[in-house]
C-alpha cells in the first residue's frame, strides 16, 4: 500500500506541475486518497471527514493568522509610502552607480522580506527599485534577481514563516528561530554576491521597457506618494516586530500587531486613522487568501499523512532511502535541491509538507532536522521557482522571462540551501 500512495503523490505532483489542478486542490484531494487508501473510515476517530477535513483545515491557524497580519502591515507600508520612501532614499543616495543602487534595493527587498512574503513583497520593493536598476545601468535580469535575492535575505525573519514552521512541524519558537539566525549568514552573503558579481559580469545595459519613476507621465500609486515622503521615524515600521520577536522575544502574533500600530500612528492622522485602518485591514485580507487557501489545503494533508495506516504503510519505504549518514544526507539532499522547483515533491508549500509529515511521523528524522531541510529548501523555492508569484511578477516587470531569472539565480541559492543542510546535519545528525 505504501507504493500506491506514493504513487498517488506523483500523481498529485502532475497535477501540479500541469496546472490541471490549483495547488490547494491537488493537495486537499491527495489527502482524502490517501486517507482512503490507509484504512481510514468515513467517521469517528482517525477519519476522513472528522480527522482529515474537520480537524486538519483548522489545523495551521495559527499561521492563518500571521499571514493576515503581516500582510496587513504590507499593505500599510505600500500606502503609506513607507516602502516607497526607503527605496527612494536608497536610489538617491546610490546616484548613478549601478552596484550601490543594486545594493540598497537589496537591503529594503530584506527588510519588506521580513514582514511579507510572496508578490506583496517583491511590489513593494520592486515597483520603484526595479525601473531605478535598470535606469542606471543594472541588468533587467540581475534587477530582478536582486529583488528576489533580498526577499530571501528577509525570510529567516519573516514572522509568519516562523509561525508556519512551528505549527506544521510542531517545534516550539525558540528552535525555529535558532535554526534560522543560522540560516541568515548563508542567504546573506549569496545575495551580496550576487549583487556584486552579477553586475560586474554582465556590465552595465542602459534600456528600460517601461516608464521611468521619475517620468511627469507615471501616476502615483498612493496618496501619500502625492504628499510626499513618509517621516523618517515611520521608516523603522518594517523592523519594529523583528525587533520584538528576536530582540525581546515577544510572541509572534502581539509582534505583528505592534509593528500594525507603529505604521498606523507615525504615518497618519488622527481623524484618517479609523478609515486607513479598515481600508488596509480589508486590502490585507486580499492579498491573504491565497496563502490562506494553500494553508488549509496543508493542514488536511498533514493530517492525511499522520494517520496510523499511511505511517505504517509508508515508514518502511521511505528508511530505506533516507541516509542516516551526516555525509550522505547533505550529498543526496543537496543533489534534491531541483525537486522543490516548479511546485515539485519538495516545496514545503506543496507536498513537500506532506513528505515532511511523513519524515517526522515515522521517526525517520527528528522535527528538527526536518525544519533544517524544509527551510534550506525554501530558500531556494522563495527566489528561483519560476512558478512561484514573487518570481514572476518581478521577472515580468523587469522584462524578462521566470526562467531566466531562475537560470541566474538558482546557483546562489543552491549554496544557501547546501550552507543550511551543512548546518543540519553537523549540529542535529
Amino acid at each position: 500500500m505504501g507504493v500506491v500512495i506514493l504513487l498517488v503523490m506523483a500523481a498529485g505532483v502532475g497535477l501540479m506541475l500541469t496546472r490541471r489542478l490549483p495547488t490547494a486542490v491537488a493537495l486537499v484531494l491527495l489527502a482524502v486518497v490517501i486517507a482512503f487508501l490507509a484504512g481510514a473510515p468515513l467517521t469517528g476517530e482517525n477519519s476522513v471527514l472528522d480527522t482529515v477535513l474537520q480537524e486538519g483545515a483548522p489545523a495551521l491557524a495559527a499561521t492563518m493568522i500571521a499571514i493576515i497580519l503581516g500582510s496587513w502591515l504590507g499593505k500599510l507600508l505600500d500606502e503609506t509610502g513607507v516602502a516607497g520612501t526607503l527605496v527612494r532614499k536608497i536610489v538617491e543616495f546610490g546616484g548613478d552607480r549601478p552596484t550601490v543602487v543594486a545594493l540598497g534595493v537589496l537591503a529594503v527587498s530584506a527588510l519588506v522580506g521580513t514582514v511579507t512574503g510572496s508578490a506583496p513583497a517583491a511590489m513593494l520593493a520592486g515597483i520603484i527599485g526595479i525601473p531605478a536598476m535598470i535606469a542606471v545601468g543594472v541588468p533587467k535580469v540581475t534587477a530582478a534577481g536582486t529583488v528576489l535575492m533580498g526577499i530571501a535575505v528577509g525570510i529567516p525573519f519573516e514572522l509568519p514563516v516562523w509561525q508556519f514552521f512551528s505549527t506544521t512541524l510542531e517545534l516550539p519558537i525558540p528552535t525555529v528561530r535558532g535554526f534560522m539566525v543560522k540560516l541568515f549568514p548563508f542567504a546573506l552573503v549569496a545575495a551580496l554576491a550576487f549583487v556584486l558579481v552579477e553586475t560586474r559580469r554582465r556590465g552595465t545595459e542602459h534600456a528600460w521597457s517601461l516608464k521611468s519613476v521619475d517620468s511627469p507621465d507615471a501616476k502615483p500609486r498612493s496618496r501619500r506618494e502625492e504628499l510626499g515622503d513618509a517621516p523618517w521615524y515611520a521608516l523603522l515600521a518594517p523592523a519594529v516586530p523583528l525587533v520584538l520577536a528576536l530582540g525581546f522575544e515577544l510572541a509572534i502574533i502581539p509582534s505583528l500587531l505592534a509593528g500594525v500600530l507603529y505604521a498606523l500612528v507615525t504615518t497618519t492622522r488622527p481623524g484618517e486613522m479609523n478609515k486607513r485602518l479598515l481600508r488596509t485591514l480589508y486590502g490585507g485580507f486580499e492579498v491573504a487568501a491565497p496563502p490562506i487557501a494553500l494553508f488549509v489545503a496543508i493542514g488536511i494533508l498533514l493530517a492525511a499523512v499522520k494517520l496510523p495506516g499511511a505511517v505504517d504503510a509508508l515508514e518502511p519505504l521511505v528508511k530505506a532511502v533516507s541516509p542516516q549518514n551526516a555525509v550522505l544526507f547533505v550529498l543526496v539532499f543537496t543533489l534534491l535541491v531541483p525537486l522543490c522547483l516548479y511546485r515539485g515533491p519538495l516545496n514545503v508549500f506543496g507536498l513537500g509538507a506532506g513528505i515532511a509529515g511523513v519524515l517526522i511521523a515515522t521517526g525517520i528524522y527528528p522535527a528538527a532536522v526536518v525544519l533544517g531541510m524544509a527551510t534550506s529548501y525554501n530558500q531556494v523555492f522563495g527566489v528561483a521557482d519560476p512558478t512561484s508569484t514573487q518570481t514572476v511578477w518581478s521577472a515580468q516587470y523587469a522584462g524578462v522571462t521566470p526562467q531566466h531569472v531562475m537560470v541566474r539565480t538558482l546557483p546562489y541559492v543552491w549554496v544557501v540551501a547546501l550552507g543550511g543542510l551543512c548546518v543540519t546535519a553537523a549540529t542535529l545528525l
